[in-house]
């Protein structure tokens, strides 16, 4: 009796379940081989998910690493196995383990905004399922050219994700030019945003109340260019995580440049302006 169990035990493997599943079969998996509920593991992804988003990339590898129930391999083991006639299999590999590697790396998912890693490592996936379904009857020519397409628009998104998540772009404010000519001091807004594009906000012709007025501009990626008022004292902070900052006769280029110029008076004047990646002028109107 007790070879027998010993027997038992030496032969259980560790695969994902076909039967008890929700995704992959991870959970049910785990919870018949460690004899636990699959309930537990299920809040654990979770978990892990809010709290960092590491859950999300923790159950992807162990998709990639399990091998599913009454299968002899798993799927990293089927590709690296097959790699010489099948090299886009390691490709999709490498991208979702790089994927995974650099958001393990960074520990958190949201909202620190890693979309782009997202990406990868979906494109990743992708690769990885076209060639496990791929039939023998299509062809590796247009196979391979789809793929390679696929993977290229694929990564294009995820280096548009990756910039727009550095410069904080958000397209939601707009694409495009725009362009502001108040003509008197209740036309002046106190915030104007732009996702892409040139803000041009022309104050020259407004005669500002006394005291302080507030103007914000900021645009994710582009241009602001601001004309103030040549009778009123200015107050600026202007700045580009990456770019060229010309303010008065002051100038700043690089990355995080930045000019900053304070400002007292009867009528002030507060101009914050910031851009992502691009350029802020700041120039005084002609008398």
């Amino acid at each position: 009796m007790t070879e027998n169990i010993t027997s038992h035990e030496a032969v259980k493997r560790l695969e994902r379940s076909r039967s008890d599943r929700m995704l992959a079969g991870v959970c049910g998996g785990l919870a018949s081989y460690f004899d636990l509920s699959p309930a537990f593991y299920r809040v654990g992804f979770v978990v892990l998910t809010l709290l960092g988003g590491a859950g999300i990339l923790i159950y992807l590898a162990a998709a990639l690493v399990i091998p599913e129930e009454g299968k002899a391999d798993s799927i990293v083991a089927e590709v690296l196995r097959d790699r010489r006639e099948k090299p886009w299999q390691v490709i999709g590999l490498g991208l979702v383990v790089v994927a995974i590697a650099v958001g393990l790396s960074r520990s958190s998912l949201w909202p620190r905004g890693d979309a782009a890693w997202v990406l990868v490592l979906l494109a990743g996936g992708v690769v990885l399922w076209t060639q496990r379904r791929s039939k023998a009857g299509r062809r590796r020519v247009l196979r391979g050219i789809s793929i390679a397409a696929a993977v290229v628009l694929v990564l294009t998104l995820a280096a548009a994700a990756a910039v727009a998540t550095v410069f904080h772009v958000d397209v939601r404010n707009g694409i495009g030019e725009r362009a502001y000519v108040p003509v008197a001091a209740a036309d002046v807004h106190r915030d104007y945003e732009l996702g892409i594009g040139r803000i041009q906000l022309d104050l020259g012709g407004v005669q500002l109340p006394a005291g302080e007025t507030d103007v914000k501009a900021k645009v994710g990626i582009g241009e602001i260019d601001v004309t103030v008022p040549a009778g009123v004292a200015l107050r600026v902070k202007a700045d580009a995580q990456a770019g060229t900052v010309d303010v008065l006769n002051r100038h700043a280029d690089g990355r995080d440049a930045g000019v900053s110029l304070p400002g007292a008076g009867r009528r002030v004047l507060v101009l914050d302006a910031h851009v992502g990646l691009g350029q802020v002028t700041v120039r005084r109107a002609v008398r």
